[in-house]
């Protein structure tokens, strides 16, 4: 039977790991950011769609793209905040530009971390600090509730603190909220708290932290069907043009919503009926 002492010790082994070694930054241009233990899991093959498939989202397709060159190029650029309609190609337009910018030989990774996770981002931040690569950290759908405290570690890697942001990391992230905090909530806390204008000024504020703001709204029905377009032809399927509108229509008419993802699902089902892979 072991020594007492020796259990003891593993156990605190257990609950205090050894640090982590330095992630291998050449292994993939995109990673996931777990904890317990922290590790940068590589991706070899990212889930996206091509820059060009993206329709009716021109203007921030243009600045984001911008902003994210003259970040690889080392230069001086801003935080984002893609807000807006539900289904409108927000993720999908981080993880494309990200693709192009690295096929014009950039060094750049992106690095999704999930909104649970993001206490841990300081610890994030030090493996980062004093790489060599630029990193655009991504969080996809980010909003917060009322008891919520995470929104606080956020602020490392949006305002960095007495040590500052590192140079070489960016933020992006994603929410159907301008205000990544639901209406209702910032009006109740208003009407219920004893100075109005503090009670929601700390969450509230968190997003004038990101320079850029970057609207989508619903899509109408020329778009929806501009978007379809493309991609058949991206993917040289044939179909006629008033088939494919009754279709299109009654598609987007059972999901109760018209979006960039409805097209796209849309368009998945008519591939496969076609026999063609996506």
């Amino acid at each position: 039977m072991s020594d007492p002492l020796d259990r003891i010790a593993a156990a605190l082994e257990r609950m205090s790991p050894e640090a982590a070694p330095a992630p291998d930054f050449g292994a993939a241009d995109a990673f996931l950011w777990h904890v317990s233990p922290d590790r940068l899991q590589p991706i070899p093959k990212i889930n996206r769609v091509d820059l060009s498939l993206l329709l009716g989202i021109d203007r921030a397709r243009d600045v984001l793209l911008a902003n994210t060159r003259q970040f690889a190029e080392g230069f001086a650029a801003n935080n984002a905040l893609l807000w807006g309609a539900r289904g409108m190609g927000k993720s999908s337009l981080v993880k494309a530009i990200h693709a192009d910018v690295v096929g014009e030989g950039q060094d750049l990774k992106l690095i999704e971390v999930q909104r649970e996770d993001l206490p841990s981002i300081g610890r994030l931040l030090g493996h980062l600090r004093t790489a060599e690569q630029r990193f655009v950290l991504f969080c996809d759908d980010l909003s917060f509730s009322h008891d919520d405290q995470h929104y606080k570690s956020l602020k490392a890697v949006l305002d960095g603190g007495i040590e500052g942001r590192p140079e070489n990391v960016i933020f992006y992230a994603t929410s159907n909220r301008r205000h990544l905090m639901p209406r209702d909530m910032i009006e109740n806390e208003r009407s219920s708290a004893i100075n109005p204008s503090e009670a929601v000024e700390e969450k509230v504020s968190l997003s004038d932290r990101f320079g850029l703001w970057l609207g989508f709204h619903p899509c109408t029905q020329d778009e929806y069907l501009a978007m379809i377009r493309g991609y058949c032809i991206a993917y040289s399927i044939e179909i006629a043009e008033d088939i494919m509108v009754a279709e299109a229509i009654e598609w987007q008419q059972t999901r109760g919503s018209r979006s960039g993802r409805v097209a796209w699902q849309y368009f998945i089902d008519l591939a496969g009926r076609n026999g063609v892979m996506v």
